[in-house]
């Protein structure tokens, strides 16, 4: 059926497509048992690399597995099957792990590649939807998806297949690298470049206010000294220190406007009157992802930085981690 632009059935269609998927996904989800956690395991017990392998469709999503494998401190490839058939097989070595993507069983090109990598002494795990393929048999382990259908109108095209090889593979590689306790710092070593390498690779010293540019008060300080301080530096709060120099409060742009809501006589006040005691803090050696996900954790946007032995040297803006071309200060 030909559908016309503006009559509402593209829409339905789109509709369709999405919650097609989004339920098969949620079929996959569900099934994940036992067999699951052994693939798991067979991958977790390799002694050599995880090559993945497929055709067409399932070829760019075994592409992308082995590429998030790699991320995460697991060494893999992708295998061309062409190729493979005319000598890069030799890429392959015992200690490795096959993992074959092809929903019918039946991709031809894998059909035949089969025996020759047992033959390697390779281990073979297959991702399949036809538990009585050829590949399923073939393999040493497979685990079988229950997709029931493709996406309409044709319901040919790889789609609601790809979707669950590309959400179970994604699974069984974060599974992988927790069971390998990867860790965040593993992963900016493999990230150097890019905004998201820029950030992991950054430290909380590396952007924090400092020196001249950190907004601090003292517990005596009166609040109308503390506000300038606050409006001057641009931040947003000050931290509040006592008379050691110790890191004991902040005061924040909200902690202002609920002041002067219940207080008039505010200006009168000083800074430890006002002030949130024991403020969120981190470490100036933490990585500047970790205070993202503190600051978001706490639903703050700001955070005192402290060096080991407690003493304030900063405070971190959400901004100076979440804008494009967070760099080293100065």
């Amino acid at each position: 059926m030909k559908r016309q632009l503006g009559d509402g059935s593209l829409v339905a269609l789109g509709r369709e497509i999405v919650t097609l998927e989004g339920r098969t996904l949620l079929k996959v989800g569900e099934s994940l048992k036992e067999d699951f956690e052994r693939t798991v395991m067979e991958l977790y017990r390799c002694k050599g690399k995880i090559v993945t392998a497929g055709v067409g469709k399932s070829g760019l999503i075994a592409k992308k597995i082995a590429s998030t494998m790699a991320s995460l401190g697991s060494e893999s490839f992708c295998l061309d099957v062409l190729d493979a058939l005319h000598g890069d097989l030799g890429m392959i070595s015992a200690s490795d792990v096959v993992l074959l993507f092809s929903a019918s069983g039946e991709t031809e090109e894998l059909v035949l590649l089969l025996p020759f990598i047992k033959r390697m002494d390779a281990k073979v795990l297959a991702l399949t939807t036809k538990p009585g393929s050829s590949i399923a048999q073939g393999a040493d382990f497979t685990l079988v998806l229950p997709v029931e259908t493709e996406a309409p109108p044709l319901r040919l095209a790889p789609t609601c297949s790809t979707t669950a090889f590309l959400a179970v593979g994604d699974a069984l590689a974060l599974c992988l690298a927790s069971l390998k306790g990867f860790r965040k710092e593993d992963f900016a070593l493999r990230h150097p470049s890019g905004a998201l390498g820029h950030k992991l690779h950054l430290r909380v010293k590396d952007l924090m206010h400092a020196s001249e540019a950190l907004p601090k008060v003292f517990e005596s300080t009166p609040m109308a000294e503390a506000i300038l301080e606050i409006s001057s530096k641009g931040l947003g709060v000050t931290a509040v220190l006592d008379a050691d120099n110790r890191l004991v409060g902040i005061i924040t742009d909200g902690d202002l406007r609920r002041a002067i809501q219940s207080d008039k006589r505010i200006w009168e006040r000083l800074a430890r009157e006002i002030m949130t005691p024991n403020p969120k803090r981190i470490l100036e050696d933490a990585l500047a992802l970790e205070a993202l996900e503190k600051m978001e954790q706490h639903a703050i946007t700001a955070l005192c930085v402290t060096n080991e032995p407690g003493f304030l040297v900063g405070i971190v803006h959400v901004h100076d981690i979440l804008k494009p071309n967070a760099r080293q200060r100065a």
